[in-house]
C-alpha cells in the first residue's frame, strides 16, 4: 500500500509538472532609459546607461535598451521586445524609466496595449527577442506599475528651445506640443504611473518653468495634463503653483494625466536630472524604492 501511494504521487507530480499554464510565475524589474541611451541594445544585461549592474535595482533586473537617438515610434519596437520577453504568460514585470523612457513605456501601453502578444519564454537570443512558450497569446502585458524618474512624457521646453543643439529625431518628440499630442497620455491600460520629480535645476535651465531638475520641468515629471507645460513648484516657493502629491489636482486646478501619481517631489531640490552612469539624481530615489518594493 504504501508503495502503491508513492507511485501515486510521483504521477500525480509528473502530470502537474506536465500541465500547460501551471508553470512557476517569474516577476521581472525592467529598466527603460532615456536620451542618448548607452547599453547595449538586445542585451538585456548590459546597464551601461545606469551603472554598476552589480547594484540592486529590483528583483530579476533587466535593462530594456533604446538608442535614445532616433523617434520614439521607431525605436518601441525594442520595448515590446522586451515587454514580450518576460511580462507575457505567467510573468509578471515592474517597469522603471527615466527621462524619454517615459514617454517610450506610455507611448507602446497606448498604441500597442491592447494588442493580441504571443506568450514568450523569457529566453532571449542575442537581438533580445524571445521564442513562443505555448503558442497561445494574451491581450496586452502583465505590468504590476510603472515607476518614472523626471519623466519626460509631457516633453521639455529644451527640445522647444534648441537648448539641445542637435537635430535628432528624438530631440524632436521631445518638443513640450509634439510629446504630448504622441499618444494619449490617459491611456495607461489601468497601469499606474508613479511619478519622481527633481528640482536641483540651474540658472542655464532658467527657459524651464517652475520647477526643474536641469532638464525636464514639474509639469512632465510630475505627470501634469493638458496640451502644453505649465509652471509648477514646490510649495515653499510662492511664485508658480504648487505640484501635489498622489493624485489631487495641482494648485491652480490642472489635474494629472489618469493612472498617474506623483510619489516623489523633490522638495529639498537636491535632485538633479543625470545618472551619470552610476545610478545618481533623481534615478538613485527610484532606484531604491525598486529596491523595496519590485519584489
Amino acid at each position: 500500500m504504501r508503495l502503491l501511494r508513492m507511485m501515486m504521487g510521483l504521477c500525480l507530480l509528473a502530470a502537474v509538472s506536465l500541465t500547460p499554464g501551471l508553470a512557476s510565475a517569474t516577476n521581472y524589474t525592467l529598466w527603460i532609459n532615456g536620451r542618448t541611451g548607452g547599453g547595449t541594445i538586445g542585451d538585456y544585461n548590459s546597464f551601461t546607461y545606469w551603472g554598476p549592474s552589480s547594484n540592486a535595482a529590483g528583483v530579476n533586473k533587466k535593462a530594456v535598451n533604446w538608442d535614445g537617438y532616433n523617434s520614439i515610434s521607431s525605436q518601441s519596437g525594442h520595448i515590446r521586445d522586451a515587454l514580450d520577453c518576460f511580462c507575457t504568460g505567467n510573468n509578471w514585470c515592474y517597469v522603471a524609466t527615466h527621462s524619454a523612457g517615459d514617454m517610450m513605456i506610455g507611448y507602446v501601453l497606448a498604441n500597442y496595449g491592447g494588442s493580441a502578444r504571443v506568450k514568450k519564454n523569457a529566453a532571449p537570443n542575442s537581438s533580445g527577442v524571445c521564442g513562443n512558450s505555448d503558442g497561445t497569446s494574451q491581450t496586452g502585458w502583465n505590468i504590476k506599475w510603472v515607476r518614472a524618474a523626471s519623466g519626460a512624457g509631457g516633453g521639455s521646453e529644451l527640445a522647444d528651445y534648441g537648448s539641445w543643439a542637435v537635430g535628432d529625431p528624438l530631440t524632436k518628440d521631445l518638443k513640450t506640443a509634439t510629446a504630448r499630442a504622441m499618444y494619449n497620455h490617459n491611456t495607461t491600460r489601468n497601469i499606474w504611473f508613479y511619478m519622481y520629480a527633481g528640482a536641483k535645476g540651474t540658472a542655464y535651465s532658467g527657459i524651464l518653468p517652475g520647477q526643474d531638475d536641469e532638464a525636464v520641468a514639474y509639469h512632465s515629471s510630475g505627470g501634469v495634463s493638458g496640451s502644453s507645460g505649465g509652471s509648477y513648484c514646490n510649495p515653499s516657493d510662492w511664485l508658480c503653483n504648487d505640484l501635489t502629491l498622489g493624485t489631487a489636482a495641482n494648485e491652480g486646478g490642472s489635474t494629472k494625466w489618469s493612472y498617474h501619481a506623483v510619489s516623489f517631489r523633490d522638495d529639498g531640490e537636491a535632485y538633479n536630472h543625470y545618472a551619470n552612469g552610476n545610478w545618481q539624481g533623481i534615478v538613485s530615489v527610484v532606484r531604491s524604492a525598486m529596491v523595496s518594493s519590485a519584489l
